[in-house]
């Protein structure tokens, strides 16, 4: 069972990075010269994070815990546990900032649409965006290179005193 474990976690590991990236190139490089095409972008962002985003990185966290659960020497390990810090760190982070910012980007834009806010506002909100997306990218790619590693984080081993 626990390389069945593995399996999907890793294969839903590699979900969330190439959701994180797709939502890097869209926003990037997709049309958004007029409010249509920017809210067209903003649909297609949300349908990356509804249906390869926040699944991949659900089946990760379960697949995880599943892991540990199945594999009693990786609850000694602390690289473990520093990866499922991680890994609730990236669940938070997506689910607070991406998809927070990602709706309020949006407001904004159809507000200055319709000329009821200033776009240097938007452009704020656009590099806050771009920062978390970096933050959660560089977390992604740790989570996965602690996996392959697997540093020596062993936990320490106390010693029986004899007195």
């Amino acid at each position: 069972m626990r390389k069945t474990w593995k399996f999907l976690h890793t294969l839903a590991a590699c979900g969330v990075i190439g959701a994180l990236l797709g939502y890097a190139v869209l926003l990037a490089h997709a049309p958004q010269d007029t409010p249509e095409a920017y809210a067209a972008m903003r649909q297609s962002i949300s349908a990356l994070c509804d249906y390869i985003l926040f699944p991949s990185l659900a089946v990760v966290l379960i697949t995880g815990l599943l892991a540990m659960a199945a594999h009693h020497p990786f609850v000694e390990m602390r690289w473990v546990w520093l990866k499922a810090l991680m890994g609730l760190g990236m669940f938070e982070g997506t689910l607070a900032v991406i998809g927070s910012k990602a709706n309020a980007a949006a407001a904004i834009a159809a507000r200055i649409a319709d000329g009821g806010a200033e776009e240097g506002l938007l452009a704020a909100v656009l590099a806050y965006e771009w920062h978390s997306l970096g933050v959660l990218i560089a977390l992604a790619a740790a989570n996965v290179l602690l996996g392959v590693w697997r540093p020596g984080l062993k936990a320490r081993q106390r010693s029986a005193r004899t007195g």
